[in-house]
């Protein structure tokens, strides 16, 4: 197994410039290899990437002859929908309903672009639909950061639809179930109908007569919260304790955030889910593993009211490894002050993704990658940060930003101005001048005996002058600075441990628009978050 791993692991590797992707391999191996003991395999290929992450390009190629792999690999146009065995011309609609009632994450833009995706290879239609049929968690900051968030992915809907719009309907077909004796009103409290159900008991409202039921339909509205529930009539026997009598009305009396107090009696998630997909034809749904015990129940509705029966596939849920993905958990952290909102660069949320300078185009190849799979995957911040920085590697321009700055005299340094290429790749993109004497501020904590070279500019030994040009034989340890009087503006970084480091940058910084993404050289990539009177504020996005 570790020596197939490894195989994997350099095609990989050699695919992708020198660097393989965890999600990208593990993938590979739980489609074409049989394993038992997925947490062991996942640690196995995490350290064999380890590895082979840490050789040369050219050493990748040498073992992976050495494996009888091919050195020039092509990328395969691989078809990620092709299981779900959909032909030439058929109707493919789709659908991606998120509950407004939380700052979308990772998981969440998954869900939107296979759905997305999917809708566009087959010529199809993409319905965007707000499940918001929960008045005690719906808000509208929520329809508002979704909306934008998801534009920004640049994902297009066909349809832009509000579960909450449809109160009558699901009031219509509720009301059909009733009449066909398919569904009761229950008055049983919580307690009782968990118990009921873990027992497989039925309670004496299922066994009403239609005229009664009918009655207590239209009592129902009236009823005060808490005090009845409208339940589906299947099976209390049933395997599928999702099947045992479900719950299909509940009353809810919280103003919500669209109607206001206008309706009372609100559907649950798998009823009005199953609605909206089969009575405006959604075809097809990918969405993760949690709703799989759902799918059963969603297809019988749909079946009993005469409906389009939709075909869902469930993935394997995935986030990134020690990171929180519970609305609940952040919203209690935002409270009590340990994260600073819903954008704080710990989290996974796209606004927090966005804010730190991720690139849509490395956050859709990144869920993409991680596969439509029922294997569950940890993936970890590199495997997003190696998609991003090769974007940004060629995207952004360098500047010189010295954290907690030393301030050196360098004996014997020649005055001058030095050009400073913008990118050492693109020298179209032009420069930045820096004049410069013998006074600097580095960030480094220099070494007696020690040969440097600060970039761009000269050589120095205990600090004093050796040379102007770059020679190799020196093995000068390449250092960034910056003039004592240069115009320097004060620089602060926010970073993804929430701490804050601080520093002085190049005074071309201030000709930045906020939002600019940078690297800053030996530091890493930032976004421009703020430009103040007296100072500037990026956020780290990694290195």
């Amino acid at each position: 197994m570790d020596k197939k791993i490894f195989k994997l692991a350099l095609e990989n590797a050699v695919s992708y410039k020198g660097k393989a992707e965890l999600g990208s391999v593990l993938g590979k191996i739980f489609s074409t290899i049989k394993v038992k003991d997925k947490k062991k395999i996942f640690k196995e290929t995490k350290d064999v990437i380890e590895k082979v992450n840490s050789m040369e390009l050219e050493e990748q190629k040498k073992e992976l002859e050495k494996l009888g792999g091919k050195t020039e690999i092509k990328k395969e146009e691989k078809d990620i929908f092709e299981f779900l065995g959909i032909k030439k011309g058929q109707k493919v609609v789709t659908a991606f309903p998120p509950g407004p009632e939380k700052y979308p994450h990772i998981g969440h833009a998954k869900a939107l672009i296979l759905n997305y995706l999917l809708a566009k290879k087959y010529n199809g239609k993409f319905i965007l639909r707000f499940e918001d049929t929960n008045p005690e968690l719906v808000k509208k900051e929520f329809y508002t950061i979704m909306l934008k968030d998801f534009k920004w992915l640049g994902v297009k809907w066909d349809k832009l639809q509000y579960a909450s719009d449809n109160l009558e309907l699901f009031y219509k077909f509720g009301k059909q179930l009733i009449k066909r004796n398919d569904a009761y009103v229950c008055y049983c409290n919580q307690q009782e109908i968990s118990a009921n159900r873990r027992r497989a008991l039925e309670c004496e409202h299922r066994h009403v007569s239609g005229k009664k039921n009918m009655e207590n339909w239209e009592k129902f509205f009236d009823e005060k919260a808490g005090d009845a529930i409208v339940r589906l009539k299947i099976d209390m026997n049933h395997l599928n304790t999702t099947m045992r009598d479900p719950a299909m009305f509940r009353i809810v009396d919280a103003k919500h955030a669209r109607l206001g107090k206008k309706y009372r009696v609100w559907p649950t998630y798998d009823f009005q889910n199953a609605i909206m997909d089969g009575y405006y034809g959604v075809t097809h749904r990918l969405r993760s593993k949690e709703f799989e015990l759902r799918s059963e129940l969603q297809r019988y509705i749909q079946k009993i009211l005469g409906l389009n029966v939709t075909h869902t596939y469930e993935f394997a849920r995935f986030n990134i490894k020690g990171v929180q993905s519970s609305g609940r958990i952040i919203r209690n952290k935002i409270l009590k002050k340990e994260l600073v909102g819903w954008d704080d660069p710990r989290l996974t949320t796209i606004v927090a993704l966005r804010r730190r300078g991720f690139t849509k185009e490395a956050i859709i190849d990144f869920v993409v990658s991680s596969g439509i799979t029922k294997a569950e995957s940890i993936l970890t911040w590199e495997d997003l940060y190696v998609r991003n920085r090769r974007i940004l590697d060629k995207k952004t321009n360098r500047y010189f930003f010295v954290a907690n700055p030393i301030k050196i005299n360098i004996k014997k340094a020649p005055r001058t101005k030095a050009k400073v290429p913008l990118h050492p790749d693109y020298p179209k993109r032009g420069f930045r001048v820096f004049e410069t004497n013998g006074n600097f501020y580095v960030g480094d904590r220099l070494k007696k005996n020690k040969m440097y070279r600060l970039i761009n500019l000269f050589n120095f030994k205990d600090l004093e002058f050796v040379s102007r040009e770059h020679d190799a034989s020196l093995h000068a340890a390449l250092i960034h600075w910056l003039p004592v009087k240069g115009g320097n503006i004060n620089v602060e970084v926010f970073m993804p441990d929430g701490k804050v480091t601080k520093g002085l940058g190049e005074k071309d910084l201030m000709k930045l628009k906020e939002g600019t993404i940078v690297q800053f050289v030996r530091f890493g990539f930032c976004r421009l978050d703020k430009k103040e009177k007296d100072k500037l504020i990026f956020w780290f996005t990694h290195n």
